[in-house]
């Protein structure tokens, strides 16, 4: 059996034989030993340098010298650049990108062919102006040629931001328009749902709204619309005469800018550096998903969600990647189980909602397809109900690790998840991450297990944005994570997530949903995602969406709204039995006032439940200004906009 990267490192850093617990309290109580571990262990001394080109090792560099948050400065002597840590794998054998579409159009780009076209890109870059601290914009769907374009960008020490074709575009410039991008990438069309899908007038009415533009590369796909006449095309830029090697930049030098939703107001520009995000990922991708040479990654994402900047990790460590531009449920719920037979995937990452969409489906992809290479399967996007765990292990694979994690933009990364070796128990979050300080706290800042309180996170990572955009006196990087009331003395500083989370005595974790959308009934707080794993379990149940809503003299609404499978109705045998299973399953005060049957649920662009707008909305606060261009579906805001005027306190 090949020895798991987690033990190797363990037995790097002297702890080899050591329970991850132990390994865990080390990371955190020694921060820089353990971020130097990660260091040495992946060789980045080889790749780094000091501000003169001298290479620069980790023992004779201070690792974190300002702890404070935020403000934590990393590595301050280091110079290096993300690029490098890809490319010291391109004399590997194989694909680094597999590229797959809803049609079944399949590429490969070798390492050796990666190189060369990131190198000759960045070269047409730079000669079109693209420079050192310079931003590069994409709209574009899950395919190799953005992977391409990205590295490209950071060679050059540029900025890369990126928005999927999904957001008409008005909404992309709501957000890529705030970077004053210098070079803008976009895509011919792509197809979903087994229709084309044309985007060349939202691609140039893009164009249009992005002032001062040197540069508008097109890329044309397998089979998609052509592109314009007057554009350049990426076939013809990533041909250049011109190579470029990677610059070396300081490590908290930007490499990207993720936005956040945006469904209530501007979109924050969140800025993360060459260097934490490469170590983060490194310890991510490497040790927890126990990823390296001979693996296959594959995440189902898209542009606009940080899952496509975890899905590129896989090249830090190695392994391929896999891109899938489509629907994942077309033309069936199966499409994504062949892909990972298919492509002999090791590490397959998708949501709660395709794994429910497979088991109402009645899918046994274990029995269905060949799946002996699959190692692990991840999933993120929402809380994974303990349901689907079960339906994994006995339809995929038994005893198959399942790490659910839970992260965010915020730190591109995750505070939690499953770790290569450690027991997986249905509904919970293995552990928390190696070098993440997670705790959960009572309001008087008391460390709680076994009981629900607030996800903080007490020591810096080296993924903590780096600063946030257009905020130069960081008031709105504060106010997101730090400027949280506590009850008592105000003491040190911690990060705020903003979720209820449970740490069991085991230190694995219970997420109970968005600390900012509690249910409060009768002072008894409760998570929304408690009820979303009991009544998604209903055949009749496709989604459901449960909001607390306090009316005027202190009343208060809790309705369950629920969208149904084809043929099925809310009717008051189904209104009995989810009832009963909440009591019994929960407790009789997570039972709702009324199940209501809706049109659809109001999600993000990368697929969030709305429950906090949609709460102010039904309770006819006039404050709400929601963003039409950061909702899935803005018609359903109008329906409940209805629904709150009529219901009757």
């Amino acid at each position: 059996m090949t020895t798991r990267q987690i033990d190797r490192f363990a037995e790097s850093v002297g702890l080899a034989g050591k329970g991850y617990d132990e390994l865990w309290c080390w990371s955190v109580e020694q921060p820089a030993a353990f971020w130097r571990g990660v260091w040495g262990f992946y060789g980045l001394s080889d790749r780094a340098a000091d501000a003169d080109g001298k290479p620069l090792g980790p023992d004779n560099s201070d690792v974190l010298a300002d702890a404070s948050m935020p403000g934590a400065r990393w590595f301050p002597a280091m110079r290096l650049n993300y690029v490098d840590q890809v490319l010291a794998h391109a004399d590997r054998p194989g694909a680094a990108i597999i590229g797959v579409t809803e049609d079944g159009e399949r590429r490969e780009l070798s390492w050796s062919q990666l190189a060369d076209q990131v190198s000759r890109l960045a070269g047409t870059l730079e000669d079109c102006g693209v420079g050192e601290g310079d931003v590069v914009a994409a709209y574009l769907p899950d395919i190799p040629e953005t992977v391409v374009a990205f590295l490209a960008t950071a060679t050059l020490g540029a900025i890369w931001s990126g928005c999927g074709q999904d957001y008409a575009p008005e909404g992309a410039a709501a957000r890529l328009g705030q970077l004053r991008p210098k070079a803008l990438f976009t895509s011919t069309g792509y197809r979903f749902n087994g229709k084309p899908v044309d985007k060349n007038a939202d691609s140039a009415e893009l164009a249009g709204l992005l002032p001062g533009l040197a540069a508008h590369i097109v890329v044309t796909p397998v089979g998609g619309p052509p592109a314009p006449a007057g554009v350049r095309s990426y076939s013809d830029a990533v041909r250049g005469d011109k190579q470029v090697t990677p610059r070396p930049v300081a490590f908290d030098h930007p490499l990207w800018v993720l936005f956040s939703s945006g469904t209530t107001g501007k979109p924050k520009g969140i800025v993360h550096g060459h260097g934490g995000v490469v170590l983060e990922h490194l310890k991510a991708a490497g040790l927890h998903c126990d990823l390296g040479d001979g693996d296959v990654f594959f995440w189902h994402t898209a542009l606009s969600w940080m899952m496509w900047n975890f899905q590129v990790a896989g090249l830090l460590t190695g392994a391929t990647i896999v891109t899938y531009s489509g629907s994942p449920l077309y033309p069936d719920a199966d499409r994504l189980w062949q892909l990972v037979e298919s492509e002999h995937v090791t590490y397959f990452g998708t949501s709660p909602a395709q794994l429910r969409a497979s088991q109402k489906a009645g899918l046994v992809p274990g029995r269905d397809h060949d799946l002996s290479g699959l190692r692990t399967l991840g999933s993120t996007g929402s809380t994974l109900a303990a349901d689907l765990f079960d339906w994994v292990d006995a339809n995929v694979s038994a005893g198959l690790p399942i790490s659910s994690i839970s992260g965010g933009t915020d730190v591109v990364s995750a505070f939690a998840g499953g770790s290569a070796g450690v027991p997986v128990v249905a509904g919970e979050l293995s552990v928390r991450y190696l070098g993440v300080a997670l705790d959960s706290w009572a309001p008087d800042r008391t460390p709680l297990i076994g009981e629900v309180g607030e996800m903080v996170i007490t020591a810096p990572m080296p993924s903590m944005p780096v600063y946030f955009w257009d905020d130069p006196d960081g008031k709105r990087y504060r106010s997101a994570y730090f400027d949280h009331e506590w009850e008592g003395a105000a003491e040190e500083v911690v990060w705020r997530h903003g979720d209820w989370v449970t740490v069991t005595g085991r230190g694995s974790l219970v997420i109970h949903g968005r600390s900012d959308a509690t249910l409060n009934r009768h002072g008894i707080r409760m998570g929304s995602a408690d009820i979303y794993e009991v009544v998604e379990g209903f055949d009749e149940v496709t989604e459901a969406f449960v909001l607390g809503v306090d009316g005027p003299d202190g009343k208060y609404w809790m309705p369950l709204f629920v969208t149904l499978a084809d043929g099925a109705r809310v009717d008051d045998d189904l209104r009995a039995r989810i009832a009963a299973r909440i009591r019994t399953r929960l407790s009789p005060r997570h039972v709702p006032d009324e199940v209501i049957e809706v049109p659809g649920i109001p999600h993000t662009r990368t697929g969030k439940k709305l429950e906090v707008p949609v709460t102010a909305i039904l309770a006819g606060r006039s404050e709400v200004n929601l963003d039409p261009r950061s909702v899935d579906d803005y018609s359903l805001i109008d329906f409940y906009t209805r629904l709150g005027h009529d219901h009757s306190w």
